[in-house]
């Protein structure tokens, strides 16, 4: 049975109550519709980025974010690792709505990694654990600074870890449960690649069960990757994982984990203050029933939307215009086939 060792020491019990005081904060705020989902998008872009960008993809935010609205059919792998992770926040949203917490198995863990790495492995390597042995490599030092556990091991290891998430999750601080299954996960490296996007999408999952409203709005992915050094030195560790594996203390790692949350949400919180209610952000009713109906059937058109409100066909056409102008809605396919759906 995995039994992490870690103590509450007195940083970690101080970003623990920072934690909660952000999260109790923002869900105390009332926003308008289109402010939270200008920033619902905005923070799976910066995930996207972020998450990609830790493992070396090169893509700026600029580009990453003109790539998600456009998606075009040919791509390299560099834009395609980003696509995939935005499919896969995506997914995990939806999942988060039906069920939250989300309850974290084998199936749900390939599911993401099998979103993550879409046409960037082979089919045999793709579904389920890693059959073969890996090696962690420094690119800085050119040599192998960390062997994980050995292939036949690899199925045992996950199923203790999500053994051990099923026993706390209910008990355990979700900050706690959170941070050691990030770290215990990047030890086993359960898969020959997408180890890391497929963890910190997981880690999102298990954040939500903190009582986080305002989860989607804000990306802990973006602090990781505003020093990944610091990153990969907390979260990874050298040598043998046999010689480790009864050694390891999660406290450091734990401190990190949530200092970076707590940066996370102070980031979002300033930026969510700066937002005004003007006419062109507030969310009238009937701009409230198109998002909402988009919500639970992916698009709507304006036969549709006819049989929800009274507004003239004139007044229905500047709703969904005025949803295109701010970035939220996009319009697709042309005349009786023309439909809307988010961005």
């Amino acid at each position: 049975m995995f039994k992490p060792k870690y103590s509450i020491s007195s940083e970690l019990l101080a970003n623990i109550k920072k934690i909660s005081s952000l999260v109790t904060q923002l869900n105390s705020r009332t926003y308008s519709h289109i402010i939270l989902h200008k920033f619902e998008r905005k923070a799976r872009d910066l995930s996207a980025h972020a998450s990609t960008s830790i493992e070396g993809n090169p893509l700026p935010l600029t580009d990453v974010k003109a790539l998600l609205k456009s998606r075009p059919e040919h791509v390299r792998d560099t834009e395609r690792e980003v696509l995939n992770y935005n499919t896969a926040l995506i997914w995990l949203e939806k999942e988060l709505k039906k069920s939250s917490p989300l309850s974290i198995t084998h199936d749900v863990i390939h599911k993401i990694h099998t979103l993550v790495m879409d046409n960037l492995m082979t089919e045999t390597q793709l579904y389920g654990y890693r059959n073969d042995p890996v090696f962690v490599n420094d690119p800085r030092e050119h040599k192998t600074v960390y062997w994980p556990p050995d292939q036949q091991d690899v199925r045992n290891l996950m199923g203790e870890l999500i053994e051990f998430i099923h026993h706390n999750q209910k008990d355990m601080d979700p900050l706690l449960v959170s941070g050691i299954f990030h770290k215990q996960f990047v030890i086993i490296h359960p898969y020959i690649d997408g180890n890391g996007r497929t963890v910190r999408l997981v880690t999102k999952a298990l954040l939500s069960s903190m009582g986080l409203n305002t989860f989607n709005l804000f990306s802990f992915e973006n602090y990781y990757n505003t020093n990944v050094a610091k990153y990969f030195e907390f979260v990874g560790e050298r040598g043998n994982y046999y010689d480790l594996a009864n050694k390891l203390d999660f406290t450091s790692w734990l401190i990190y984990f949530t200092g970076g949350i707590i940066d996370e949400l102070l980031r979002v919180g300033k930026e969510l203050e700066k937002q005004t209610m003007t006419p062109q952000t507030v969310t009238l009713d009937h701009h409230k029933i198109i998002l909402n109906y988009i919500d639970k059937h992916g698009f709507v058109t304006d036969k549709l939307y006819s049989t929800l409100t009274k507004r003239a066909k004139s007044t229905r056409n500047l709703d969904f215009q005025k949803l295109i102008f701010l970035g939220i809605l996009k319009k697709e396919g042309k005349g009786k086939a023309t439909y809307y759906k988010k961005i």
